[in-house]
């Protein structure tokens, strides 16, 4: 299927809306929302009790997620956010006084708060200074010390749209021997990523945002390396090895990743996510990343043309993702403008946030620049 071939499943753009908001939050597909109403009618009208059912469906999208990883399904496991499959990490590992762990000034704080928890450990942060919106590698080495124990950071960090070198990153903590932890939710489903060949040890990923999923459910990915050097800190009844075995209480818990999936799971989340991945498939990811990008470079090469400077103007394309970000003055009138015109993008900061996704057009694009341009015909750009 062609990029634009998607549009047909996504029925807000038949009510004249451009979204350009995925970094948010993406709109739900039909093909999400179909295969959720399937289930909801088998809950409510059919094999209601289908436990098997949803076994195979866990099972496909988590294969799905291991070969888009590069990985295999067992070093997946469903959380239900980014944060609390960090603080698996954080608070698994064990710790010593003066251990330090290495961030930086422009993370969400979902891969802050988590770490920030074990100072009271005495475990120390250092945060590494981002220039323009660029956490560059140079500056990262420059930052690590013989006491840097863990090095987390954003994929693509959320307000700049800047796409971190992993590979060099990863390259860097395997030679120090320092835990790799990645944020994937503002790329993954966007970009490529394997963790093999950026060896990272840990993963964190949300659902809702570029994996055009449901909000409530996240998946973490952990080598079976790293899972030796966490001690699970909760535990349930799905975690043990014989599960099924119920009244055993035979506290031998699983080896692969599901031992941090301790019971419940959203099972609505997993079918949408798997109905989502199979719209991406059928795209491939490699065309979408490619489409992703070349929309970010004509965006901001026609936002440029109006005297707006995107954030990460003039920065190599390996270093952009689909995150376009304006800083202006006037950004919350800019903002209510966009809005009243049904362009739906975000205000983050005194910035405007744009994050168009692979269906998005340079139609929607050159739109968007009209208005400001006619709009808001004289610039002052900080």
């Amino acid at each position: 299927m062609l990029p634009h071939e998607a549009r047909k499943y996504f029925p807000f753009l038949d009510k004249g809306k451009i979204y350009f908001n995925h970094a948010a939050v993406s709109p739900l597909s039909t093909v999400v929302t179909e295969k959720i109403q399937t289930y909801l009618q088998q809950r409510s009208e059919g094999t209601i009790e289908d436990f098997q059912s949803f076994l195979a469906e866990s099972s496909e999208a988590k294969n799905k997620l291991a070969k888009m990883l590069n990985t295999s399904a067992g070093r997946i496991a469903f959380v239900d956010n980014t944060s609390n499959g960090l603080n698996i990490l954080a608070q698994g590992l064990t710790w010593k006084k003066g251990d330090k762990i290495l961030l930086n000034d422009i993370e969400f704080p979902s891969n802050v708060y988590p770490f920030l928890n074990l100072q009271q450990l005495g475990v120390e942060i250092d945060f590494v200074k981002s220039e323009n919106g660029k956490i560059t590698v140079e500056n990262i080495l420059k930052a690590i010390t013989p006491s840097t124990k863990l090095l987390s950071i954003s994929f693509v960090q959320f307000l700049s749209g800047y796409k971190a070198d992993l590979e060099a990153l990863g390259k860097i903590c395997k030679e120090k021997n320092i835990i790799f932890a990645v944020d994937a939710i503002q790329g993954l489903g966007a970009l490529q990523l394997d963790v093999e060949k950026c060896n990272i040890d840990f993963l964190a990923c949300g659902t809702q945002k570029w994996l055009m999923a449901i909000m409530g459910l996240a998946f973490i990915f952990l080598s079976e390396e790293m899972q030796k050097k966490i001690a699970p800190k909760y535990v349930g009844w799905l975690s043990v090895e014989d599960a099924w075995n119920i009244l055993q209480y035979d506290l031998k818990l699983k080896t692969d990743a599901s031992v941090f999936q301790t019971g419940t799971l959203n099972v609505i989340g997993i079918y949408g996510l798997n109905a989502a991945l199979d719209l991406s498939e059928s795209v491939s990811f490699e065309q979408i990343e490619k489409t992703i990008l070349d929309t970010t470079e004509y965006f901001m090469d026609q936002l440029s043309s109006t005297g707006f400077t995107p954030l990460l103007s003039g920065v190599e394309r390996k270093y952009l993702s689909g995150i376009v970000t304006i800083k202006d003055e006037r950004a919350p009138v800019i903002f209510e403008k966009l809005m009243s015109e049904k362009v739906h993008c975000s205000l983050r900061e005194g910035m405007i946030r744009f994050s168009p996704h692979f269906y998005n057009t340079c139609g929607e694009i050159d739109h968007i620049v009209e208005i400001l341009k006619n709009a808001f015909p004289f610039h002052k750009t900080l």
